[in-house]
């Protein structure tokens, strides 16, 4: 399943230039992921200080 991004997000964007198919953008307040762009692979997880990058 997809990646969301909860509501932990601080909006630091940190895992926007770490998604390989740029399907994280900002949003208003906090970062957004299209589901269906993302391939799953986790590396918005791998870099976010507070964890807000979950499975959906």
């Amino acid at each position: 399943m997809a990646y969301i991004i909860t509501e932990a997000c601080i909006a630091c964007g940190a895992c926007e230039s770490e998604c390989p198919v740029e399907c994280i953008s900002a949003g208003d307040p906090i970062y957004v992921i299209d589901a269906d762009k993302c391939i799953e692979c986790g590396a918005c997880a791998g870099v976010c200080p507070v964890d807000a990058p979950q499975q959906a």
